[in-house]
């Protein structure tokens, strides 16, 4: 066991944030776009996946009244501070907000919809007449991967990151297994080994959470509960108090409160989820502070566990993950073994893996509330040796093959729910969005494949390249239905409609009519 890896691991996947970490990722993005650009700001450019709009498209900006991904490109790129990374904007004063929303209201904030294969992918480009600058995140919230000045390439190393404190999904992946975990977690020395992200996820999580118990924000999940329990539909129990205390966390965090929180794995509720129901458990059970800071160190490095081979973002909800790491930091809490803790995977995994991520928003409290209550049930299922049987779905004997078996629905079953989540998304804001303004998103991707037709040219009916490049893009997009010829280039995709007995046929060749630019 490398003791040290494990603690650099989890000082990694932990980190400060404020706020929902995909609009703090535009701002950062922004912010560091703005450090190459001489003179005014005069117009923001932000493209961005599909997952990164989805989950920043509602989500409150901390400090503000705003919502949505210009306003937080447009503060990141008014006053954002790149050195404080996730709390980017932090520090927006009252006239930093006031031009922010001017640049937005009078239409200098274009946003438009990135096809990048990559789910975690942020582009932001401010000009002015005279100077440009560009800069790209992609697959973590803070992976700088590209800085422009004038088209030209600079150095994109954040403040206090290096090589050396790079740690890779691969790395997570090959150091952290259940049973490593549960013996790094036995053994550990908090006076020896570097722990101060446990320590301080347990001060600033638990203090989000007392801030929303005590607020009103968002749709109140918390407060809906406690209202519930004093009139007696619900019990005063340690379960209620902890889902109703983890959802006051997100209530505040998703309404845009101004206050930190310590994110897992890229994630501020899932930060939440991993501690909050433990710190309250713990609390209500009158559990000891040395068993209690086990049981959470061990609940976020399974939160990490489960996510390296994951990603950051998916068509499936993140609370699940995070909600069944902490149903094995309760286990652990109560003084479960190790083969308990892979019950509560069996049981958890048995239980919620289906549930959808619609996006950040003021649900997600809702969301999260089911996935706590469902944590101490599978959690109490475990430590009474009671687990999901691996003849029964996605379940295996082996609570790592169980987690594999998530992952792989996670990765490959959610690119079509991406999709279809992507059109349900927006049939419902047809007001703000129509169909012109929908093709004027696409617009630079379209220029872009027009540019590679025109780069790579080739002889009529002898279109082989551009055929495979074609069906390339298809495959990305999640049309696999592709028809070819063994006597003709060109091919036949099938684009399979909603309604029954509809679909439409998009024959393509290599001649290709495209709009110039």
């Amino acid at each position: 066991m490398n003791r040290k890896l494990i603690c650099q691991i989890l000082n990694h996947e932990m980190m400060l944030a404020t706020g929902c970490t995909e609009p703090a990722a535009i701002a950062l993005t922004a912010a560091i776009a703005r450090e190459q650009l001489d003179g005014e700001l005069e117009h923001i450019k932000v493209r961005a996946s599909a997952n990164i709009i989805k989950n920043a498209m509602s989500a409150g900006i901390p400090g503000t009244n705003y919502t949505g991904i210009n306003y937080a490109a447009a503060l990141g790129a008014v006053c954002g501070a790149v050195d404080r990374q996730l709390r980017v904007v932090d520090d927006a004063r009252p006239e930093d907000i006031e031009r922010a929303a001017h640049l937005v209201e009078n239409g200098y904030v274009d946003v438009r919809r990135a096809f990048d294969p990559d789910k975690l992918y942020v582009e932001v480009e401010l000009v002015n007449k005279e100077h440009q600058s560009r800069a790209i995140i992609k697959g973590a919230h803070t992976n700088v991967i590209l800085v422009e000045r004038d088209h030209q390439r600079v150095g994109c190393e954040l403040p206090g990151q290096t090589m050396e404190t790079d740690i890779t999904p691969e790395q997570i992946s090959r150091t952290l297994n259940i049973r490593t975990i549960y013996e790094f977690v036995e053994t550990m020395d908090r006076r020896q080994d570097d722990l101060h992200m446990i320590q301080e996820a347990i001060e600033v999580n638990g203090h989000i959470a007392q801030l929303g118990a005590a607020g009103d924000y968002g749709l109140n999940i918390g407060h809906g509960i406690r209202n519930n329990q004093e009139a007696g539909l619900m019990g005063h129990d340690v379960v209620m108090d902890a889902v109703a205390m983890t959802a006051s966390g997100v209530d505040a965090r998703m309404a845009g409160a101004n206050a930190p929180v310590i994110t897992n794995s890229g994630s501020g509720n899932q930060g939440i989820t991993a501690t909050v129901p433990i710190l309250s458990a713990a609390k209500s059970l009158g559990i000891d502070e040395e068993r209690t800071f086990r049981a959470v160190t061990l609940s976020n490095l399974m939160a990490i566990h489960i996510h390296a081979d994951f990603g950051p973002l998916s068509g499936l909800c993140g609370a699940t993950i995070a909600a069944a790491a902490a149903a094995c930091g309760l286990v652990y809490l109560q003084g479960g073994t190790l083969e308990q803790i892979g019950f509560a995977v069996n049981n958890m995994f048995g239980n919620v893996s289906g549930m959808l991520c619609d996006g950040a928003k003021a649900d997600c409290a809702l969301k999260i509330s089911t996935c706590v209550f469902a944590a101490f049930q599978c959690a109490a299922m475990a430590l009474r040796s009671e687990s999901v049987k691996a003849t029964d779905g996605i379940v295996e004997t082996d609570p790592e093959e169980t987690i594999r078996n998530f992952v792989r629905l996670g990765n490959e079953g959610s690119s079509k729910c991406d999709d279809l989540i992507w059109r349900c998304f927006f049939r419902n804001r047809r007001t703000v969005m129509n169909y012109k303004e929908l093709a004027e998103q696409a617009l630079d991707y379209i220029v872009e494949q027009r540019r590679w037709c025109h780069q790579n040219p080739e002889l009529s009916l002898e279109e082989v390249q551009t055929t495979e490049h074609i069906a390339a893009e298809l495959q990305k997009m999640g049309y696999t239905e592709i028809q070819r010829f063994p006597d003709h280039t060109g091919l036949c995709a099938m684009l399979r409609g909603e309604r029954p007995k509809r679909r439409a046929e998009l024959w393509l060749s290599g001649r290709i009519l495209m709009p110039c630019r």
